[in-house]
């Protein structure tokens, strides 16, 4: 605000002084009885009122714009466009010699008119062909340029944020590489969070909760990232596009990113079957004990669980409600959604 005050007042000072001279060399080629004699004050409050309006419009907002447009872009095509750039002004500045001893005025004007022609070109064709362009560097450096696996970031998706469960991985160091949550998650968990069904809301302020969390107390950095997949529009595409822009894997727990996510060639650490992975094995005929803590769906039946979450369901476990009993694995099933055990009591007599 301050700044765009500031501005105004240089263009009222600017253009209010550029009427007054015009007035001034309109008065000069009058006659003294002429109405342009009061020219000079008319056309510097015309000029004072124009540069007030038009100033921030001509200064500020451009310099904005471009500023967003910068934010916007990928890295790697604002990298390109700034080589594309560079090679472009190198041919014209090999040209300028040759270009300047031809007669005026084309020795004047055609070096100018080459370093914009060839700046362009350079921009518009390293911006079409980066993929190429990064392709060739990465073949040809890989070797010495190329990030370990282990360093390198980890996108976050919304899914897994709200579930919460990234804030204790965070803290065991078996992610190592830095944590980027995209602009576009932040503004969907924002959504979600004023979102007027108290169930989505509750995820999201959930999801935001998760966010600050991670912010205190993960070993590994978290970073809000403004790049951005503008030929996207759905978050999930966004995600693959620039983590394929990124080449780093995505984390979630979402069933349908993950499908295609991996169709796309992009790396998916999934939460669930992190968990599934990490669970407790257990064999047909293993004795371990459990508390049955409530009836299961069939007649006689108990159910407990394991300290990860292992559902057990103990036949003829019913009357033991309550209790810690000793129990004997009959069979372990391998569902989507987690592993489901049978049991019976092991209890004598």
């Amino acid at each position: 605000m301050v700044l765009e005050i500031v501005v105004r007042l240089l263009g009222m000072i600017l253009l209010g002084a550029a009427g007054w001279r015009l007035g001034e060399y309109l008065a000069d080629s009058a006659p003294p009885e002429s109405f342009f004699r009061y020219l000079m004050v008319i056309l510097a409050f015309a000029g004072a009122a124009i540069g007030a309006l038009i100033a921030p419009w001509v200064t500020i907002r451009p310099i904005q714009y471009l500023r967003r447009k910068i934010q916007e872009l990928p890295a790697k095509e604002l990298f390109a466009i700034i080589i594309g750039l560079i090679v472009g002004l190198i041919i014209a500045a090999l040209l300028t010699p040759v270009l300047a001893r031809l007669p005026s005025p084309l020795g004047e004007v055609l070096p100018f008119i080459a370093a914009v022609l060839f700046g362009y070109l350079g921009v518009v064709v390293a911006s079409m062909r980066r993929k190429d362009l990064f392709a060739l560097l990465s073949s040809r450096f890989s070797r010495s340029t190329e990030e370990p696996m282990a360093e390198r970031p980890v996108l976050l998706d919304t899914s897994v944020i709200i579930d919460g469960r990234i804030a204790d991985i965070s803290q065991t160091g078996f992610i190592s590489g830095t944590m980027l949550v995209p602009r576009f998650v932040l503004n969907e968990l924002q959504h979600i969070a004023d979102s007027p069904d108290s169930l989505r809301r509750n995820r999201g302020r959930r999801g935001l909760e998760m966010l600050n969390r991670l912010n205190e107390e993960s070993v590994v950095p978290i970073r809000i990232t403004d790049m951005d997949a503008p030929d996207a529009r759905e978050v999930d595409d966004k995600l693959v596009m620039l983590a394929k822009s990124l080449r780093c894997p995505v984390l979630t727990n979402d069933y349908n990113l993950n499908r295609v996510a991996q169709l796309q060639g992009v790396t998916v650490l999934n939460i669930n079957e992190l968990a599934n992975a990490v669970k407790s094995v257990l064999l047909p005929g293993e004795t371990i004990s459990i508390k049955i803590i409530q009836e299961g769906k069939e007649l006689g039946q108990g159910v407990g669980y394991l300290d990860d979450g292992t559902m057990i369901v103990v036949e003829e476990g019913r009357p033991y409600i309550g209790q810690t009993i000793p129990i004997l694995v009959k069979k372990v099933l391998q569902k989507t959604e987690g592993r489901l055990v049978f049991a019976q009591p092991a209890i004598d007599g």
